[in-house]
């Protein structure tokens, strides 16, 4: 008798058989072929299809237990579908094996061909990845093979930590301190080569030591994480600048143009202080909730959004600005603005008078704000520089000088010689022509 191959079958027939008694599989076998015997006309005799290789090996698979029979028939079948299918139907007329009843019901007619499809589409593919593996690339895929190579040649072992870092360390005045080596690739990748990395939160003697000769910006993850590697930092490390990737970005993963715009808003290490809400040793303040780091990223960042008064803590709240002169001990004067003001004070600064200005411009540095001072050299209070003009002018009269985080300009002049200010003390002056207000900077002092 002929038999099919399995591997030519393009269906196969899964069949269950209950049946309530002891049998065995001869005899399920000889049931199938005796009871479906001219049931289907000669071109479907299972005989017939098995001898001409068109119906493959009868499967039987039978347990007994607790006196009942329980299995499985399995018929691979070359035929079409339809007549596979009418071969699985003539199955179940199955009522009886010999003196026991039976019960076939046919579960699944599976098309194995669509197995074999998958396995020609999962080995194209791996036979594909193979072939793009070897081939070689296109030109543009050369060049940034190279390029990559180069780059990650550049990355050299600094210090006696060995940290990770660009070439050109020791060559610039200014270096970025970043995380980990997958920021300093990053950095090298986008041209930064000054770039070096802090290899842990623990602050390395090496970075300690580079923050005491060169100007520092450190950049760090937009996490959790990156808040705390600030602070370890400004407690341990001479820190210049601060500047952090964009919220939930890496920097190993941010683009060329948003590292630019982050080292382009960078701030001062007292103002990421002041934002941090921590002291000197990287301690959080207890007086204060500390501020969401970089509250906007879409607009640069202010050095100054929190003034607070010179004689005050820093922590104070942001609106401990300027307050009326009554309530800090120096009577108001009730002149309207334009009236006649006193005269300027023509003559050269007094000791004390350099002494308090300098103080007052060392605790100025960084904050871009302002402080005003009365005849007696008492602190009015403390404001931005952006509110410098108009709050001078709603004190009406009784300022004697002004010592600033900042140039002095011919605007703020023109508005101190009205209001017979004195002394205009700032980082720097701008003003070119010849002026009754005494303008000095803080390097003359």
């Amino acid at each position: 008798m002929a038999k099919i191959s399995p591997v030519s079958a393009k269906y196969i027939v899964h069949a269950s058989i209950k049946i309530d008694g002891v049998v065995d599989r001869p005899d399920v076998i000889g049931a199938i072929f005796g009871q479906t015997e001219g049931l289907l006309g000669n071109e479907l005799e299972l005989r017939e299809l098995q001898r001409s290789g068109r119906i493959g090996r009868i499967e039987v698979n039978v347990n007994t237990s607790s006196g009942k029979t329980a299995g499985e028939i399995i018929i691979p079948s070359s035929l079409d579908k339809t007549e596979t299918v009418i071969v699985a139907a003539a199955l179940e007329i199955i009522q009886r094996i010999g003196p026991c009843t039976a019960k076939v019901d046919v579960t699944l007619v599976e098309d194995i061909r669509v197995s074999k499809r998958q396995f020609v589409i999962e080995r194209a593919k791996a036979l594909l990845r193979e072939m793009t593996d070897n081939t070689l690339p296109d030109s543009q895929e050369l060049a940034d093979e190279v390029s990559q190579s180069v780059r990650m040649m550049e990355v050299v072992e600094y210090g006696r930590e060995s940290l990770a870092a660009g070439p050109g360390i020791d060559d610039s005045e200014e270096i970025i301190v970043v995380e980990g080596r997958a920021d300093v690739l990053n950095m090298l990748k986008q041209g930064f080569k000054n770039v070096i990395a802090l290899n842990g939160t623990t602050v390395p003697q090496t970075i300690k030591d580079l923050t005491r000769k060169k100007t520092v910006t450190l950049f760090v993850d937009g996490d959790r994480g990156g808040d705390l590697i600030i602070r370890g930092m400004l407690s341990t490390a001479e820190v210049d600048f601060v500047c952090k990737a964009p919220d939930g970005k890496e920097v190993e993963e941010i683009t060329k143009k948003e590292i630019h715009k982050a080292l382009r808003g960078r701030i001062t290490a007292e103002q990421a202080k002041l934002d941090l809400g921590i002291d000197d040793q990287g301690q959080l303040k207890e007086e204060v909730e500390p501020r969401r780091y970089f509250e906007s990223r879409q607009q640069p960042v202010r050095r100054m959004e929190q003034p607070v008064r010179v004689d005050a803590p820093r922590t104070e709240p942001a609106r401990a600005m300027v307050k009326p002169l009554g309530a800090l001990g120096v009577a108001p004067m009730t002149a309207p603005v334009n009236a006649v003001r006193p005269p300027i004070k023509d003559g050269k600064l007094s000791v004390d008078e350099k002494k308090i200005f300098k103080q007052t411009m060392e605790d100025l540095f960084g904050t871009r704000g302002a402080c005003i001072f009365d005849q007696k050299l008492n602190v009015l209070g403390k404001v931005p520089l952006s509110e410098l003009p108009s709050t001078i002018k709603s004190l009406n009269g009784g300022v004697y000088a002004l010592a600033l985080d900042g140039a002095v300009d011919s605007d703020l002049v023109h508005v101190a010689e009205k209001l017979g200010i004195n002394y205009l003390i700032g980082t720097g002056s701008k003003v070119k022509e010849a002026t009754k207000v005494n303008v000095l900077t803080d390097d003359k002092l």
